[in-house]
């Protein structure tokens, strides 16, 4: 199975390995349990000198034959792969010692968690995917509070970030049982699925850090959470990629990753609730600044501003300005 709508997923992937690949002159042992038609490896393969070897895994005969034939189309080098029709946490557990594995599944990636950190070495990349967003953005709480050990929000406009920040949580807590702790380093929204890359470090001290940022807390009355409070991205990872490719969502998140304030404000939303006219985002982010404040927009939401502001101070600026926005 080929998606052509996932095509960023897999190119952000080949950048994160090209900008580890070039840092810090390492090559990866890389792991792909859920191969599919093999897309994602083959790109390693041809656009970064970041393998050492890759091993091709999946559960469907038809999958990997195709992942045979596409190698061969591509006229690859055999020496640095491997293919495997396996289940795939078994798959994982019988081939531990990755630098890098991807966990791109329908749906959660809960049933291949526990497997692939397992078999993460020390200062591994895991990048994670999750299509099922509906529970974790509020539309059924009672399966968010099932599968990833939270209560999402239900009506907050920056349910997606809230989202992305339980997945990470969740993640975070099946590698704390074994003494690893998972640092976000790249994560983001798009479409239909969250995308999560994480370093892997080893140690009780470590692991307790991560473990003192997941909270909980209130938002228009409700409590959402526990969830990942820390930064969801590695500010000069975040500043590398769109020299590497200059998709507006790598742009955008360059740029975000520089304010740590969450969630972010719909604009729309506030302005709404107010009774206040609706400015342009770029003219309400221009005033923000003039009054001393970082802001941008962010990738979660068209109508969404990062910014230190709160949502009072926000108010104060949009009156004082409603001339100039009218």
């Amino acid at each position: 199975f080929y998606n052509p709508a996932m095509a960023l997923n897999r190119t952000i992937s080949v950048l994160i390995l090209n900008y580890f690949a070039e840092k810090e002159k390492r090559k990866f042992r890389i792991a792909l349990p859920l191969a599919g038609s093999g897309i994602r490896g083959i790109r390693f393969l041809l656009e970064t000198k970041a393998v050492k070897e890759i091993l091709f895994n999946d559960i469907n005969k038809i999958a990997v034959k195709t992942i045979k034939k596409n190698i061969t189309l591509n006229k690859l080098p055999k020496s640095k792969i491997k293919i495997f029709n396996q289940d795939a946490n078994l798959f994982l557990l019988e081939n531990k010692g990755f630098d890098y594995i991807d966990i791109d599944p329908f749906g959660s990636p809960n049933p291949f968690l526990d497997a692939a950190i397992k078999s993460l070495s020390r200062n591994a990349i895991l990048a994670v995917t999750a299509t099922d967003t509906a529970p974790l953005a509020g539309t059924y709480p009672k399966t968010c509070l099932r599968k990833y050990w939270a209560t999402p929000s239900t009506k907050h406009p920056s349910a997606h970030e809230l989202a992305l920040r339980i997945l990470i949580r969740k993640i975070q807590l099946i590698a704390a049982q074994y003494e690893k702790a998972l640092t976000p380093i790249y994560s983001y929204y798009k479409q239909h699925y969250y995308r999560a890359f994480f370093i892997c470090q080893k140690g009780a001290s470590r692991t307790d850090k991560i473990l003192a940022n997941h909270k909980t807390i209130i938002l228009l009355n409700n409590q959402v959470g526990p969830l990942w409070t820390g930064h969801l991205w590695n500010n000069s990872l975040a500043q590398a990629l769109p020299r590497m490719h200059k998709a507006t969502l790598l742009q955008r998140i360059a740029e975000e990753c520089k304010i740590s304030n969450f969630p972010f404000i719909h604009y729309h939303a506030l302005c709404k609730k107010h009774s206040l006219p609706i400015p342009k985002i770029i003219t309400l982010i221009n005033l923000l600044k003039k009054s001393g404040f970082a802001a941008t927009r962010t990738h979660f939401d068209n109508c969404g501003i990062r910014t230190n502001a709160d949502e009072e101070t926000i108010v104060k600026i949009l009156k004082k300005h409603k001339k100039l926005i009218q």
